[in-house]
């Protein structure tokens, strides 16, 4: 399985953005998408997962109520929907294959990972 992800950019505090990642092969339904990020200095956190099946959404504190994420199975592609964009949102975000997520404790088994898009929010 391979994932490409798209969409990132430079945009002011206040706007939007919708990444998307694109996944090659048969499998899309049988994973869990997730995405996360990474900021300069700091460790990658867990930003939000939709899960197969019922599609149940799962997402960080700090984006709850400004991002939504979503898939679309029969175009293997999971998104992101970006509001309310804030400096501290900024980092590179990647999508991952996930063979599970739970969200007691935000566990979860990632199997792939795409390459990452960087989303600069100025202030």
């Amino acid at each position: 399985v391979q994932l490409q992800a798209c969409g990132g950019g430079l945009v002011q505090a206040g706007g939007s953005l919708r990444l998307s990642c694109a996944t090659s092969g048969r499998t899309f339904n049988s994973y869990v998408m997730g995405w996360f990020r990474q900021a300069p200095g700091k460790e990658r956190e867990f930003v939000a997962a939709v899960t197969r099946g019922d599609n149940s959404a799962y997402y960080a504190d700090s984006v709850k109520g400004r991002f939504t994420i979503s898939r679309d199975n029969a175009k293997n592609t999971a998104y992101l929907q970006m509001n309310s964009l804030k400096p501290e949102d900024t980092a590179v975000y990647y999508c991952a294959a996930l063979r599970y997520y739970n969200p007691r404790g935000s566990s979860y088994g990632a199997d792939y990972w795409g390459q990452g898009t960087q989303v600069t929010v100025s202030s």
